[in-house]
């Protein structure tokens, strides 16, 4: 076969060898080499075009930042009614919030996990294109608040969450729970759903060099899980039980540097178990889950396509290696700390986990509360005059 080789500018991405049927590319900082049959060669308009099309992944990592602002956009906002008992004002405001903020980002998104499905959501709803259509194709997961009841009663652990990665890579059902086990990088691939409690636990402690009595599980606390830290506690492990917050509680078993969490198991929901699933692919770790079904919902699943009884890999759960989440703490809790207001300012804790860029991030940040108040979309609600009122004292 006859080959022609070309030097060609390229954005610089990075050394890497990449191949298109016959074609080889290596690109090497701002030049890429080109090998491709010369019978292939008039195919293609430039080899700009065809390079373009080869590394198309890459995502840029400016849009860490963009999903933090709109998590910290929808803390703050909503944080001012943490504690007034009203569930369905805080997450409206985060939603808002969120919503306004996600508009103005240079990606062409499609929501998977949101706030419903479009009848049920006037924004942020499930098939919602947010974005402004001119960056990469991506899945996005929104969860405005995580612990909405923890927030309206004033309690701890409530986030703004947005998790992202590559199109039609993020799992996605309308079944509401599942089944799940969440460990970090140290326990990759020793731990099974298929497994009892027992050997998972036991499997754990062995990767990680500790006894089993030293090893804590974390549990939402709900009656469909009670077998399950029976099981637990009859071996001797210690059981970390929560009421709200599955999504923090799976990123901090995933982290290892927390290490008083140190597995996540049992029944929650489904939608938040993807979420999270994003943070464990870029950190690492390991996690498994399995669809579990009320009454009435095998159907649905059946009309998904789904096996409700298959095995949920973290490669099904979120298949690309681009992936990303955001959060930022709305009240006090073991993985973020809350927002506070002081003088006409709001200041954040958010953590950022990320494949783009290999990196967690801790973020902390002091906002001007002037510019919360003049954003159009939240004009004459609720939280808006409850900041101005922080704003101007």
């Amino acid at each position: 076969m006859e080959w022609e080789t070309r030097n060609v500018a390229f954005a610089s991405v990075g050394k890497r060898a990449r191949s298109r049927g016959n074609v080889i590319v290596v690109i090497a900082g701002d030049f890429a080499w080109v090998a491709i049959p010369s019978a292939r060669l008039a195919r293609f308009s430039s080899l700009g075009a065809l390079i373009g099309g080869m590394t198309s992944r890459r995502i840029d990592a400016r849009v860490e930042l963009e999903f933090l602002r709109a998590t910290e956009a929808a803390a703050i906002v909503s944080g001012k009614l943490v504690g007034r008992g009203d569930k369905n004002g805080v997450d409206q405001a985060a939603v808002d919030a969120m919503r306004g903020v996600l508009g103005e980002v240079d990606i062409d998104g499609i929501v998977v996990i949101g706030e419903g499905e479009k009848d049920e959501a006037p924004m942020l709803y499930i098939g919602e294109h947010v974005g402004t259509g001119d960056g990469p194709r991506m899945d996005v997961a929104v969860d405005p608040i995580d612990g909405t009841t923890l927030a309206s009663k004033g309690g701890h652990g409530a986030i703004s969450v947005v998790a992202a990665a590559e199109r039609g890579s993020l799992f996605h059902t309308h079944v509401a729970y599942m089944d799940k086990i969440i460990v970090g990088r140290a326990c990759r691939g020793v731990v099974s759903i298929e497994a009892t409690p027992a050997e998972n636990v036991q499997a754990v402690a062995k990767a990680m060099g500790r006894p089993i009595g030293e090893i804590t599980v974390a549990v939402l606390e709900r009656p469909r899980n009670d077998e399950l830290v029976r099981q637990l506690r009859e071996i001797g492990t210690r059981v970390r039980l929560f009421g709200d917050g599955d999504i923090a509680n799976g990123v901090i078993a995933a982290i290892e540097e927390r290490s008083r969490i140190d597995m996540l198991m049992g029944i929650g929901g489904a939608t938040e178990g993807v979420v999270a699933a994003c943070a464990v692919r870029c950190l690492g770790g390991d996690m498994q889950g399995r669809l579990w079904l009320r009454e009435g919902e095998a159907e649905i699943a059946k009309s998904e396509g789904l096996d409700p009884s298959a095995v949920l890999t973290l490669d099904d759960l979120c298949r690309s290696d681009l992936a990303m989440l955001c959060a930022t703490g709305v009240t006090d809790g073991e993985l973020l700390q809350g927002v506070s207001y002081v003088r006409g300012s709001a200041y954040t804790q958010s953590i950022i986990i990320s494949s783009l860029t290999h990196t967690t991030r801790m973020v902390d940040g002091k906002h001007d509360l002037r510019s919360f108040v003049s954003t159009s979309h939240l004009n004459g609600t609720t939280s808006s005059n409850l900041l101005k009122e922080h704003a101007t004292s």
